[in-house]
């Protein structure tokens, strides 16, 4: 079994007199930063020059720095910025003003798994990754709650890693909803896969698929976009709440019947033989190498498979028909 560390289990002394600085203020960014003052650190956020956030962070209370004396002037340093721009930022801002003794905090374990940073031995090098984006850590910490997260040390000079970086997770609110031990790697690799086979790649292309089926048959679009994505929130709330036992208790017996025996047609053998395929790519570093060469030679596949992917059918259709159920902005 696992462990598990919640709030009563951790001692944040060990944090109270540091100051932190959080790199980048977007999703994650925003959310660390503002709940870590919430809960009483120092915090300053370290933005690039002329990034429009700078504003946003300072509306919020926050001091907002370059990232390079966000470095100097921090006791921990949390990476929370796309994975794309951290080996750039790294090397421009952050390892020219690293101290010894000072704490790196990723919260994705990609640029320290594939390499693209490789931190010096006199440095803390710690992960904690919450299993939620930024927007939900903050909305749920500031509801008293918290997001489960991972928490992993990769290097440990000072022998007071692990202990940081359970005050570091406690303090954006972790430790409420549990801190779960882990290691960079076993959480980059789960984290890819789940992206790929089933959150985002699986999920995105079943609905599309789905309703290229239907409307080939002569189904209204609208109809379609009503059966394969919008109630799609309706049956992965029951999942959340309850695992796929309580889904399938909560819908009718004809739709029960239908997951027992039709399920396994659509995602067969062949599916988990490309799922095993998929999750060997993320094991050799095969989709790291490819995305970060896409990166490098300037996003050309990518910004195409995004314009594609905006054109499909489901996502006008459904455009169209959100516009008309205003509600739906107060259940996000």
């Amino acid at each position: 079994m696992a462990t598990l560390y919640y709030d009563k289990d951790i001692d944040d002394s060990v944090l109270r007199d540091k100051t932190i600085a959080v790199l980048g203020y977007g999703s994650q960014g925003h959310a660390h930063a503002l709940n870590l003052k919430d809960s009483g650190f120092k915090v300053v956020v370290g933005l690039y020059e002329g990034s429009r956030s700078k504003q946003k962070a300072e509306e919020a209370g926050l001091e907002v720095l370059s990232n390079a004396e966000a470095t100097r002037r921090a006791d921990l340093i949390s990476f929370c910025l796309p994975d794309t721009t951290q080996a750039k930022v790294y090397r421009e801002d952050v390892e020219p003003n690293l101290d010894s003794g000072k704490t790196l905090l990723f919260a994705h374990g990609f640029t320290i798994l594939y390499k693209q940073i490789v931190p010096p031995e006199g440095v803390d090098v710690v992960m904690i990754a919450p299993k939620a984006p930024g927007h939900r850590v903050r909305a749920v910490f500031e509801r008293g709650l918290g997001v489960p997260c991972l928490i992993a040390v990769h290097q440990d000079t000072t022998g007071n890693a692990h202990d940081v970086a359970l005050a570091y997770g406690k303090g954006i609110g972790g430790g409420r909803a549990g801190i779960l031990a882990t290691t960079f790697k076993e959480e980059t690799e789960t984290d890819l896969f789940g992206e790929q086979a089933v959150l985002c790649g699986g999920v995105s292309q079943l609905v599309k698929t789905a309703f290229d089926v239907m409307t080939e048959a002569g189904y209204e679009p609208e109809s379609a976009y009503f059966e394969v994505l919008h109630e799609l929130k309706l049956i992965v709330d029951l999942m959340y709440q309850g695992g796929l036992g309580y889904m399938r208790y909560s819908v009718s017996e004809t739709a029960e019947y239908g997951d027992y025996s039709r399920g396994p047609v659509i995602i067969d053998d062949h599916v988990k033989k490309n799922m095993e395929k998929v999750l060997k790519q993320i094991q050799s570093g095969e989709f790291a190498r490819e995305w970060i060469a896409e990166n490098d030679e300037g996003l050309h596949k990518f910004k195409q498979m995004r314009a594609e992917n905006a054109e499909h059918g489901v996502e006008k259709v459904g455009k169209e028909l959100r516009d008309m159920m205003p509600w739906l902005e107060s259940t996000t």
